[in-house]
């Protein structure tokens, strides 16, 4: 029973209180930081035009001012978000983050002179200001910026750009209330009956679990609803690609495909040899894919039989403390000081959001802001896939920390590419601990089948997503209009291709593209798939190194964004500007498959590694 968020036990939701102690107290800050006046900044605003002054300190005023008021904004905004995923449905949070969304959206509009002004300067005062010694602490800062300077729009368009930024988010948000508050699912039947709620948390277990008929019911009911509603989602979706669009027409890129990468300065080589990597290799999925048929021994493979554990002999639920206790014990190779901190915030300092209540935002993350804990929300149900998830958004979490523990503010978060190679780093550390630790050949084929399916899912699938994504926009840049039936069309041949002549696709998965949310964030899916591939680089590098492999990874967390994210990976040990990284993951995949048909040779007439309830459709 999902319970209201009132009956959540204190020490199983997350410390907000840190930042503040009620909603009161945020909107009392929220008011004395944002007193009504046009402009809101106003010392801020005084600084413009003045840029070009001889006086480097000039420059610096304007980035210092800029740097202190969106570090407060960032904590406003961060107590305001969580409190509003707590409950999407509390209308005293909903205002209050409709209120600080809309102020960062007026900071964004009253500061979007800067960077103009500051590229439209002549080349010799530019080079001047980043060599003076009063903007030493700028200077990466500031080489980004003057990088985009073919791509700024001068200052009143870009005053315009701002101002268009909460309409843009309108398709966004839109899906996520749809998706989030508005879908209620009709109850499923299992195998014996019995009728089971479904919310997003629950499919996610049901169709991990060995009950086919109910996998088949959830999977079914669950994906008819998005059918029911294919023409709104398709343009809600259509309407983010188009502003994707917008943007990189307007700021005279080749394509969103560049505009999406080229401040981080990452080729788009890097997406195409993504894609072509794995599309080569393509194989050992299909291997594993009619491995799966084989051994849970049916005569059609569907997608909701392709999370199944390939054992049920083997039961492992972890209740949630014992769940933190692995993580912290699996990070071991990281030093001890990694480990106190991650014990410190789990265990005293409450982290973490832990379980599912009614209206809480699905899924998992990491959030947080540069002078608050990192806050992790999750829907945790004690499945292998929840510690995987938990030390996963740790790894996001444990990366900030030490982000904040090293650099200053402008340079205190980390790109986006490289995001997930912490938090995937993790989870192959707590792999490679439980698979130590499996007591059985049975815990050692389910631990395997885990890995295997993290792999799959994390680099297969995600770039399987993001040719979807890359399909789209080409689409869309070629004035080709789409469609619920092209999307279904082209979902269903992605499909197909990936997953091989063992699968059978049923119609009620060519909708599965409307309930994917990361669709909506502008080409972040495939950074899932390069990241594991630098995460089991890393963490192959750590775990057979010693203290220089250990400081080295440790000083890649430290780094945030001083540099570019290619080079902070290159300095790591791990070079993501060529293919080598993802077919040594790809080679590590089928070296996994190629151990679990060996493991399950001598068993697979078992019925232990069958569905007992209903192999057939």
């Amino acid at each position: 029973m999902v319970v209201e968020r009132s009956e959540v036990d204190l020490k199983d939701r997350w410390n907000v209180e840190a930042l503040f102690p009620n909603l009161e107290s945020w909107q009392v800050a929220y008011d004395t930081a944002y007193p009504d006046q046009k402009p809101r900044w106003p010392e801020i605003e005084a600084l413009k035009g003045h840029l070009g002054d001889e006086d480097p300190e000039v420059m610096k005023a304007a980035l210092d001012l800029y740097f202190s008021h969106d570090r407060l904004l960032s904590a406003l905004y961060t107590y305001a978000h969580l409190r509003h995923d707590e409950d999407i449905t509390h209308d005293d949070h909903k205002v209050a983050f409709s209120r600080i969304t809309a102020i960062a959206h007026d900071f964004a509009q009253e500061t979007a002179w800067i960077e103009p002004e500051l590229i439209s300067l002549p080349e010799n005062t530019l080079n001047e200001l980043i060599k003076s010694p009063q903007l030493k602490d700028y200077r990466f800062h500031l080489d980004k910026i003057i990088r985009l300077k073919k791509h700024t729009l001068p200052p009143e368009q870009e005053e315009i750009m701002a101002r268009t930024g909460k309409a843009m988010q309108t398709p966004y948000k839109a899906f996520s209330a749809i998706n989030d508050a508005d879908f209620k699912f009709n109850k499923v039947e299992d195998s014996n009956g019995n009728e089971l709620e479904l919310t997003h948390s629950l499919y996610g277990m049901y169709i991990r679990g060995h009950d086919r008929p109910l996998r088949e019911n959830a999977f079914m009911t669950y994906h008819n609803k998005y059918m029911n509603y294919e023409n709104t989602l398709c343009e809600l979706l259509n309407g983010q690609l188009q502003s994707h669009i917008f943007n990189s027409r307007v700021r005279h890129y080749s394509s969103s495909l560049e505009a999406a990468l080229f401040p981080k300065n990452i080729d788009v080589s890097v997406y195409h040899s993504l894609i072509k990597a794995v599309s080569s290799e393509i194989g050992s999925l299909h291997k594993y894919m009619g491995l799966r048929k084989e051994i849970l021994g049916l005569e059609e493979l569907h997608l909701y039989d392709v999370y199944v554990p390939l054992t049920e002999e083997f039961d492992m639920t972890i209740p949630y403390d014992e769940a933190e206790d692995l993580i912290i014990e699996s990070v071991a190779p990281l030093g001890t000081q990694y480990q106190e901190i991650l014990k410190k915030g789990l265990k005293n300092q409450r982290w973490v959001d832990r379980y599912e209540n009614k209206n809480k935002r699905s899924g998992g993350y990491s959030s947080g802001s540069y002078d608050t804990l990192p806050y992790i929300l999750m829907n945790y149900k004690g499945q292998i896939k929840d510690l995987l998830t938990l030390a996963h958004e740790i790894g996001h979490s444990m990366h900030s920390v030490y982000t904040h523990m090293n650099q200053p503010y402008q340079y205190g978060s980390y790109p986006i590419f490289l995001a997930e190679v912490a938090s995937t780093f993790n989870e192959e550390l707590l792999g490679q601990l439980l698979l130590k630790r499996a007591k059985s050949t049975e815990e050692r084929i389910y631990l395997i089948n885990q890995k295997i399916e993290d792999i799959r899912g994390t680099l297969f699938r995600q770039t399987m997503f993001a040719e979807f994504e890359l399909m789209l926009h080409e689409l869309l840049e070629k004035d080709q209009p789409l469609t619920p039936q092209l999307l279904r069309q082209k979902y269903r041949e992605l499909n197909q291709k990936y997953f091989g002549p063992d699968f059978v696709f049923d119609r009620e998965g060519e909708i599965e593209w409307a309930r994917i949310p990361h669709f909506y964030y502008n080409f972040y899916v495939f950074q899932y798939a390069t990241g594991i591939s630098a995460a089991l680089a890393l963490a192959d590098q750590v775990t057979k190194g010693g203290k220089e492999e250990q400081q080295k990874y440790l000083t890649f967390l430290s780094a945030g964004c001083s540099q570019y994210p290619i080079e902070i990976l290159k300095n790591a040990g791990v070079d993501m500007g060529t293919p080598g990284p993802v077919k040594t993951a790809i080679s590590r995949f089928s070296k996994l498959v190629d151990e679990l048909e060996e493991l399950l040779g001598s068993k697979k007439d078992s019925k232990s590694f069958k569905d007992s309830k209903s192999l057939k459709r």
